[in-house]
């Protein structure tokens, strides 16, 4: 263990539930629903509802699991604790593996958004600084949050609405592509969008009374946003139809070319306040989900070190500011890396099948906890790993043989690094 200064206990309540949320409406709102409209349908609201109820599984066993091991690290420090070293590490190195993938995504998701043309250029401009505002401290990190909620909420709000307002009523129905098998790949997709109450678990070293703090900030992170994705599937559907919500690069935009004329297809052009709303909305959505993906990346990072399953010198915390400032640099670094080398939008089932593997993991490890609560029933625990398993192998193809290639890598790195210690 490493002899550096412990991270401050800087967060409440109610900051670590804007991080929860921050964290989510980032991804799912502007990411996911395209992809998972093409494969549900006008089952979509299913999906989202499935993908929600297994969340709920995994946050119950999260905030259960938080609650007693309040320190920085998640999953992996709850599979080191409950099932053994192997079980966590294949918990971190999923988590950080996959989530580097997904601040990529993040940041580029910005640049197109904010510098259209200029895309990576931006991205990688986003990382520095979001990387920035983390190094400055968790209460900087919060307070940001707080701020990019405060604007994203409103707008996607004010989609909703406009959207239910104006219906485009004579839409074809559009079954889910391959039927139940369709509804469960759109929920494995969306379930990326839930992934963000996870933030508050790796940071629970710097949550203020954990016992009573996380739980109450990943519920109500998780319950809030359910209701806002379940809200917006029917209302993009109700604007645009399932079948023109998958084509679409940009459906909360294009919701405002199909109230406008709803003969017309959505386009990507035109000027108007509402859209230019959407889109400062989904740039600073963005910001706030790169923010705290980065934040949860460099405090798994952070405990996988302090254990020595990565590096010892990710360990390394700044005393001044109580933030694991090694890991943080080295996750932008990679982030950074990936932003230039490779196309980053196509990552998300490769995300989604990391964390669900996480999920499983920190739902098995729940299942051996004597002590019960009402939110946390010990069958929760075995629902949430079965679905995250069936889920995750739902997903496309490709997606699967990436990440267990990525998890052989790593089994046989420790291995490796096992080997030596061993004869050493």
């Amino acid at each position: 263990m490493t002899d550096a200064p412990e991270l401050r206990r800087a967060m409440g309540g109610f900051d670590a539930t804007t991080v929860g949320i921050g964290s989510m409406i980032g991804a799912g709102v502007f990411v996911v629903f395209a992809p998972a409209a093409a494969s549900a349908g006008n089952w979509l609201p299913l999906a989202v509802a499935v993908a929600g109820f297994i969340a709920y599984c995994n946050a119950a066993a999260t905030a259960k699991l938080a609650a007693v091991y309040p320190s920085s690290g998640g999953t992996y420090v709850y599979g080191r604790r409950r099932l053994g070293p192997w079980a966590g590490f294949l918990a971190g190195w999923s988590f950080v593996t996959g989530k580097l993938a997904s601040c990529a995504a993040m940041a580029l998701t910005f640049g197109l958004y904010a510098a259209p043309g200029f895309g990576t250029a931006a991205a990688v401009a986003a990382v520095v600084a979001m990387t920035c505002v983390n190094l400055l401290g968790v209460t900087r990190t919060a307070l940001m949050t707080r701020g990019i909620v405060s604007v994203v909420v409103p707008v996607i709000a004010f989609v909703i609405v406009v959207a239910f307002a104006s219906p485009t009523g004579n839409e074809p129905w559009v079954p889910a592509d391959g039927g139940p098998a369709g509804v469960l790949q759109a929920a494995a997709l969306m379930f990326f969008a839930f992934a963000g109450y996870a933030r508050i678990a790796t940071m629970g070293e710097e949550v203020r009374n954990p016992r009573k703090n996380i739980p109450a900030a990943i519920l109500g992170a998780l319950g809030f946003t359910l209701l806002l994705y379940l809200l917006l599937a029917f209302a993009l559907l109700s604007a645009l139809g399932a079948g023109a919500l998958a084509d679409s690069p940009a459906p909360l935009r294009d919701v405002f070319d199909a109230v406008a004329d709803p003969a017309r297809p959505p386009s990507a052009d035109g000027g108007t306040i509402p859209r230019a709303a959407v889109t400062l909305a989904a740039a600073l959505a963005s910001l706030g989900a790169l923010l705290a993906l980065i934040a949860g990346v460099g405090r798994t990072t952070l405990a996988m070190a302090r254990e020595g399953d990565l590096p010892r010198a990710l360990s390394r915390i700044s005393a001044r500011h109580g933030v694991p400032w090694a890991a943080d640099v080295l996750s932008a670094v990679v982030v950074v890396v990936l932003l230039l080398v490779t196309d980053v939008l196509t990552v998300v089932g490769f995300s989604s099948f990391g964390v669900l593997l996480y999920y499983a993991i920190a739902n098995a490890a729940a299942f051996t906890l004597p002590e019960r609560q009402w939110y946390a029933p010990r069958f929760l625990s075995l629902v949430g790993a079965g679905g995250c398993v069936v889920l995750a192998f739902t997903l496309p193809l490709t997606s699967v043989l990436t990440m267990l290639a990525v998890l052989a890598v790593g089994v046989l790195c420790r291995l490796a690094t096992l080997n030596v210690r061993t004869r050493g």
